[in-house]
């Protein structure tokens, strides 16, 4: 039953993270026709926005290794945006000979993350950011800035929302178009999602410039996602099925859940152009494609189960 509220969004733009974000964790290899696979049923359940891989190297995260392989298989889909991640330069220069028109860079909003994630001080990993964005702006790219971190950070607690906002700003002035507030460790609470979204307001941060990035670990990523909402953010990530979480961060556990979002979107009355059954369906496939099922409420809720094993 759909039931408005007032004061949202009349469409959100679903940013899906799962053939990148979601399966960048996985200790088996997935088959780079599996991932590509995944990405065209994404598309074919209506995201237009699907994180297709990384270009970071192949030491750093094995899983997205075959990012070469993998993007030419899924880069004619159309009327779809394939954002890539890129680490620097070198990165970039691999993403470009593809014909990628949407990179991201990831940021760090506490200087333990930038140490644990990107091996620098949160400074330098600014500084190796700067020439990457200003080269993918020189060619017309869309540079999307991740901010991990911003809610809370496993080695140093609470993070201060001025130190979030600093980083936020030196990405805007860098010339990001697009900054993504991560809750990597899924800490945060909707008071604390608003004070954020405030603050960086009031430096002139443009709502709807910003996206949010949530984890569930605490079970309040829906919540915070209509804090959001209610703030006036109309981009929000997820991932199909819930996979992932972060190599790099104790205690991260898995993205907000794609299904989950949709079902309370479209409940609320927001437009998503998302099919849930074609979505529900892909993400059982995944599923199977990995052993194990959805943690997704929504996938368990609609989608056929998969098989239990012998020793269930």
């Amino acid at each position: 039953m759909v039931v408005p509220a007032p004061n949202l969004p009349r469409r959100v733009r679903i940013h899906e993270v799962g053939a990148r974000d979601g399966l960048q964790n996985e200790k088996t290899a997935v088959p780079t026709e599996v991932k590509a696979e995944f990405v065209r049923r994404l598309a074919g359940a209506g995201l237009t926005t699907i994180e297709a891989t990384s270009f970071v190297h192949p030491k750093w995260v094995p899983q997205l290794a075959d990012a070469e392989q993998l993007f030419p298989l899924v880069s004619d889909l159309p009327g779809v945006a394939l954002p890539v991640l890129v680490p620097n330069r070198r990165g970039l220069d691999r993403a470009l000979a593809l014909g990628a028109r949407r990179i991201a860079v990831f940021a760090s909003a506490t200087e333990s993350f930038a140490k644990a994630n990107l091996n620098r001080t949160l400074d330098e990993s600014l500084a190796v950011f700067e020439p990457v964005v200003r080269h993918a702006k020189d060619e017309g790219v869309h540079v999307r800035g991740y901010v991990s971190m911003c809610f809370g950070d496993p080695w140093e607690g609470a993070v201060p929302l001025t130190q979030v906002a600093r980083v936020c700003t030196a990405l805007r002035d860098m010339g990001c178009d697009e900054l993504s507030l991560g809750d990597t460790i899924g800490v945060a609470t909707p008071g604390h999602v608003r004070a954020l979204l405030s603050l960086l307001d009031g430096e002139g941060v443009p709502v709807d410039a910003i996206g949010v990035h949530f984890h569930d670990t605490y079970g309040q990523a829906l919540a915070n996602t209509l804090a959001a909402l209610e703030s006036g953010v109309s981009t929000v990530d997820a991932s199909a099925g819930g996979l992932g979480g972060c190599p790099y961060a104790r205690s991260a556990t898995g993205n907000l859940a794609t299904e989950d979002l949709v079902w309370m979107l479209h409940g609320l009355g927001i437009e998503t152009g998302v099919d849930l059954g074609r979505l529900t369906a892909t993400s059982v496939w995944m599923a199977e494609q990995l052993g194990r099922p959805s943690p997704s409420r929504t996938v368990r809720a609609l989608g056929k189960p998969t098989q239990p094993h012998e020793d269930q």
